[in-house]
């Protein structure tokens, strides 16, 4: 009864029974083994467990009262006591060592029997406890070569591509189900489903950008897997650029040009666009029309222009059409900038004015001057070679020859008339050029005039018999101020002034002089009118 009840209470405990050769520890009672070695036991687990046998030998049962242990390393598992043990039988219990510290225990185990005059049986017990050997977790992390990716300007149509690597950092494997990219015009390659990858294995992919419209662009490229930083996310960036080109004018019209006269405009390319402008090719189609300035290949920044010029020479009285093509890197190339003009014959036309010049009387000795004007009424260029006048008294002057005048353009010049004798005088102004109309002529006219003298008699009263003489002042304003006529001392009382000019009005005053050089106030003023 007393073995079933043991083995009911320490399921899964091997008993030896008589396995060992028991040794006698005290009279009639055995103890099998004598000590426990339970060798290197990592710190803080337990040991497998050490049976120790009890064995009866006498012919009287027995019991055991209490077993126990020195030190708390040693842990004893038993049945609950006191346990019985009957003539010739065995009972067991285990040990296990359970060390707090990396240190060597040495200790013991105590059997109290319980039979009369019985004393307590020791078996030694000893263990060392070792440090503990860290366990190492698996990780699983998936790593990329670059957490951002910048594609910069692209244009429009074009692409680009950069190389990444995704890595397992981790110490477990990893398995990657999906790598995709989201973002207008971004794509990945490289990838195929259900790829793993070991322990530091790496994976090369590929990102590209390729926009289909201006304007910046975010984007993300995004790993799912089995990585405990799933989903791993790299993001991405891009910005589509485009030229765009204009012309001012969108078109070119000459309008009437003089046959084999040359007419220019100026043509200006503007470039609106976000990416540079490249004008490689530029064709002229017809005749007549030429272009100067442009040098290909032509490079225009964002928000730049560029100019240059378009000649029209046509070679006959006739219209003419053609236009520039201008092949470029814009969507829209090639550009067309139609040119229209008309020859017209030429015209060779000067006119004068005034056509005619009157200085009317002048007196011999003086001279006047008046301007003409020639002005070119034709369609092309005119030369004036020679400028002269004829007739008595008249001259030209202030005209530098030979001068060349565009259509509409004018010149103008002096004519002087200086008679030098009376009388009626005509002359005339020719102009020579190669208009069709030359030598234009400017009819001139005028009168010499003999020159009439006059002069003021004066007479005046003196205010007393015992004067020295007199002095006459003159002046053009009634009151003064007056200037001396004389130019000494006048002893009489009349004084005759040849000094004056036709047309115009004199005021006169007198003073007396005495003897010692004392001169008197002015007189009272007279009036004299020149005819």
């Amino acid at each position: 009864m007393v073995k079933t009840h043991l083995v009911c209470l320490f399921a899964g405990i091997f008993l030896i029974g008589s396995f060992f050769s028991p040794v006698p520890a005290h009279a009639g009672v055995g103890v099998t083994p004598t000590a426990l070695s339970f060798g290197s036991v990592t710190m803080s687990t337990t040991s497998g467990a050490m049976t120790v046998v009890v064995t009866n030998n006498s012919r009287q049962s027995t019991s055991i009262q209490q077993v126990s242990s020195s030190l708390p390393e040693f842990i004893v598992i038993s049945a609950a006591m006191p346990i019985s043990i009957g003539p010739r039988s065995s009972a067991s219990f285990q040990v296990v060592f359970k060390p707090d510290a990396a240190l060597t225990f040495n200790g013991s185990i105590v059997i109290n029997p319980g039979h009369k005059g019985g004393g307590t049986i020791s078996i030694s017990a000893s263990g060392t406890g070792t440090p503990a050997t860290p366990t190492q977790t698996q990780s699983y992390l998936l790593s990329s070569s670059a957490s951002s990716l910048s594609f910069g300007s692209m244009l429009v149509g074009n692409s680009a591509s950069k190389a990444f690597t995704l890595t397992n950092t981790g110490t477990g494997s990893v398995n990657i189900s999906q790598v995709a990219a989201a973002g207008a015009g971004f794509k990945v390659t490289g990838f195929s489903a259900g790829v793993a990858l070991a322990a530091g294995q790496s994976l090369p992919l590929t990102a590209s950008f390729a926009p289909a419209t201006t304007g910046a662009v975010a984007g993300s490229i995004s790993v799912v897997s089995t990585a405990t930083n799933s989903p791993a996310t790299i993001s991405l960036s891009g910005t589509g650029i485009q030229p765009q080109i204009s012309v001012i004018p969108s078109s070119i019209s000459f309008g009437n040009v003089t046959v084999s006269v040359t007419n220019t405009q100026t043509l200006t390319l503007r470039n609106p666009g976000t990416a540079t402008l490249n004008v490689t090719q530029a064709s002229l189609g017809g005749t007549g029309f030429t272009t100067s300035g442009l040098a290909l290949p032509l490079s225009v920044a964002p928000g730049g222009s560029a100019s240059f010029t378009v000649g029209f020479a046509p070679a006959s009285a006739t219209n003419y059409s053609s236009s520039i093509t201008l092949v470029n890197n814009t969507p829209n190339s090639p550009l067309v900038v139609p040119l229209t003009g008309t020859g017209i014959s030429s015209i060779l036309q000067l006119s004068a004015s005034p056509t005619s010049l009157t200085f009317g009387s002048l007196t011999t000795g003086t001279s006047a001057t008046q301007s003409v004007t020639i002005s070119n009424t034709g369609n092309s260029s005119v030369s004036i070679s020679q400028v002269s006048a004829s007739g008595a008294g008249f001259s030209t002057s202030g005209i530098a020859l030979p001068l060349s005048l565009a259509a509409s353009q004018s010149a103008s010049f002096s004519v002087m008339f200086a008679p030098a004798s009376a009388g009626n005088l005509p002359g005339s102004v020719t102009i020579v050029s190669n208009a069709t109309n030359s030598p234009l002529t400017v009819a001139l006219s005028g009168t010499g005039a003999v020159p009439v003298s006059h002069s003021v008699a004066l007479n005046w009263t003196p205010s007393s018999s015992t004067y020295s003489g007199f002095n006459v002042y003159r002046g053009t304003t009634s009151g003064g101020p007056y200037t001396k006529v004389d130019s000494s001392v006048i002893p009489i009382t009349s004084y005759s002034d040849a000094g004056v000019t036709s047309g115009k009005t004199y005021y006169y005053v007198a003073t007396e002089v005495d003897s010692t050089g004392m001169e008197s106030g002015y007189s009272s003023e007279a009036t004299a009118i020149i005819p």
